[in-house]
């Protein structure tokens, strides 16, 4: 290199000059920059080995195993800083099948990269999770909108909220006059309990043999977003099938919020009477309903000739997991929800929003298939009151 030439033509000079020098303090100056090259030219030395055996390692011409522990981990540090890069995503995916399929053999090259820097010593090591999958997840996650607007947490262990049962107003404070009264707060507890919610694939040998980011997305896309969409049905039931009155328990403790409810058609003035039945701190709303209830209520807009949005400029989200109102035969059947999901939802995950994968190749051998199933340990709860308003069927249709 240009450098390297450059820093050996001033060491030269250095040398020189203090040959024909007594000067301490100039003598002590060149030494000092002789330090500062020297160190420099390792640097230099240690960049250039490092480029060298990593375009060795993707060329094919040498093996990982081959591979000094010190040049490991200088490769390691440069692919796994941003744990994008294309070598590292194919070791994580063979590591993956490393921890699927007990036989599978994992290349050389894919443990190199997985146990460089401390990221892995083994299957039942932490291995750090390419921002691929991230994404992956992440993207899933806003697939299924409504999750979007449910407020998170990641407390270990069963997880309790507080919620306003009743209280009394601030009072205001005449110059003179007596104390005030102390305030009357009744508060109810909700205890969200995390389960398992899992979902399954079989796989063929040849989707086992997919490099990489294929592989990944093949398996991770389904498995999350159905159980994304599960945690959402979830909740979705719960609130419809929240009572409309606060009921105390056997030890006299209010557990479950209440939810206001009306028995009304789409019409142009539904949501608007959805919405006045909300609790002040329900305020960011968003209206959720089967697809084909959308188009009740535009019909409903149309025939009214009503000049205005029918939903007020509030959020429309579409949940098929509701009946639409033609199919929500029984009277009283919810098939509309309005509220604050925000305010009166709760997703706890205890171990992340990931998915951690488990493998049967047992039970569908005789097909040349394997199962991998997903799991999600989530706990999914409504923890205030009348933060929704449920939208029955009337009696008369």
């Amino acid at each position: 290199m240009d450098r390297l030439q450059e820093i050996e033509t001033r060491k030269l000079e250095i040398r020189e000059e203090a040959e024909n020098t007594e000067d301490i303090e100039k003598i002590k100056e060149l030494d000092d920059e002789v330090d500062t090259l020297n160190e420099e030219v390792e640097e230099i030395n240690e960049q250039i080995k490092n480029e060298d055996t990593k375009e060795k390692l993707e060329a094919g011409e040498i093996q990982a195993q081959e591979v000094s522990i010190e040049e490991q981990k200088s490769i390691g540090g440069i692919k796994m800083e941003t744990r994008n890069t294309k070598e590292y995503i194919n070791a994580y995916a063979e590591y993956l099948k490393s921890t699927l399929v007990e036989d599978y053999n994992m290349s050389a090259e894919a443990r190199a990269l997985i146990t460089t820097d401390g990221y892995a010593t083994g299957n039942s090591a932490t291995v750090e999770v390419p921002d691929l999958v991230d994404g992956i997840v992440r993207t899933a996650w806003e697939r299924e909108e409504l999750a979007q607007y449910v407020r998170r947490i990641a407390v270990k262990g069963n997880y309790k909220v507080q919620f306003e049962v009743s209280s009394t107003d601030a009072t205001i404070h005449q110059e003179g006059n007596g104390a005030v009264d102390e305030e009357s707060l009744i508060l109810g507890i909700v205890e969200i309990v995390p389960q398992n919610i899992k979902k399954w694939i079989s796989v063929s040998d040849e989707v086992l043999s997919m490099r990489g980011e294929e592989f990944l997305n093949y398996i991770y896309d389904e498995l999350t977003y159905k159980i994304a969409k599960k945690c959402v049905d979830t909740l979705v039931s719960k609130i419809a099938q929240l009572p409309q009155t606060l009921q105390a328990n056997e030890s006299g403790i209010y557990d479950t919020p209440s939810a206001a409810k009306i028995s009304e058609a789409p019409a142009v003035d539904t949501i608007v009477k959805a919405v006045s039945k909300l609790s002040d701190e329900a305020r960011d709303i968003t209206i959720v309903m089967n697809k084909e209830t959308d188009a009740d209520f535009i019909a409903a807009q149309l025939s009214a000739n009503y000049g205005f949005d029918v939903y007020r400029g509030y959020r429309v989200v579409y949940n098929n997991s509701l009946p639409s109102y033609t199919t929500a035969t029984a009277t009283g059947a919810v098939y509309a929800i309005v509220g604050d999901f925000n305010h009166g939802a709760l997703f706890n995950f205890p171990d992340g929003d990931g998915i951690k994968l488990k493998y049967d190749d047992l039970s569908k051998m005789e097909y040349d298939l394997v199962k991998i199933l997903g799991k999600e340990y989530v706990g999914i709860g409504v923890v205030a009151d009348k933060a929704f308003t449920l939208i029955a069927a009337p009696a008369s249709r």
